[in-house]
């Protein structure tokens, strides 16, 4: 990956979500090199990864002013270069991008059958 400038600002809106674009197909193209990186082979799948990708930059879908979209593309960048670079370990990828808002119980399901409600009450408000 090469080193992250600021562009210049986006003259309209399209111009805007265009650059949004550009940026998540070169997120897409960088999930190979993530998954080998990060050994991630046996907790996720690469269009997983596409998918929590996708659902990150429709969050902030509802935004109407180019400088503020702008912004968003370039902090995705500095991330996606800290990823790339090996600036993060194996479990902060995982419990961003793999785990994520849905916690770790959801998934789980059937192995919480035999815990009691405090516990079951405790893991859901200790994962992330």
């Amino acid at each position: 990956m090469r080193a992250v400038k600021v562009p210049p600002n986006s003259a309209s809106l399209e111009e805007a979500h265009h650059r949004v674009f550009d940026f998540f197909k070169q997120a897409c193209r960088s999930i190979p090199t993530v998954m080998e990186i990060y050994n991630l082979d046996d907790v996720v799948t690469p269009s997983q990864l596409r998918s929590t990708i996708a659902k990150e930059i429709r969050k902030n879908q509802n935004i109407t002013n180019p400088k503020v979209i702008d912004m968003l593309p370039f902090k995705g960048m500095e991330e996606l270069n800290n990823i790339v670079e090996h600036a993060k370990q194996r479990h902060h990828v995982i419990g961003q991008y793999v785990i994520g808002q849905e916690g770790l119980v959801q998934e789980l399901g059937s192995k919480d059958q035999g815990s009691s409600d405090f516990l079951k009450k405790f893991y859901t408000s200790n994962y992330f």
